[in-house]
């Protein structure tokens, strides 16, 4: 099954993604949700800020992989966080 299917919920049976406890950075909230690709876990986040009364959201994918979960929320927040320092709010 293709990447692309797995992100559009095309078949399979694949565990629902595992949620972290917000992470606030600079005025952004990081919440980390690595998504379950078989025994390993890819890099995933979603970024949020409040910018003029709304709020505005990016989701955060990369391809790195990492078997353990917990390794892959911290290097899921910290990949957030080096994306907030480039963009800020130019992410939205």
């Amino acid at each position: 099954m293709s990447i692309l299917s797995k992100l559009f919920g095309g078949g399979g049976t694949t565990k629902a993604a595992q949620t972290s406890e917000p992470v606030t950075y600079q005025g952004f909230r990081i919440t980390a949700s690595p998504m379950p690709e078989g025994s390993q876990f890819r890099i995933a986040a979603t970024i949020e800020k409040e910018i003029g009364g709304e709020l505005k959201t990016h989701q955060l994918i990369r391809a790195d992989m990492l078997n353990d979960h917990k390794d892959a929320v911290e290097a899921s927040i910290n990949k957030a966080k080096v994306l907030i320092d480039q963009m800020g709010d130019n992410l939205f």
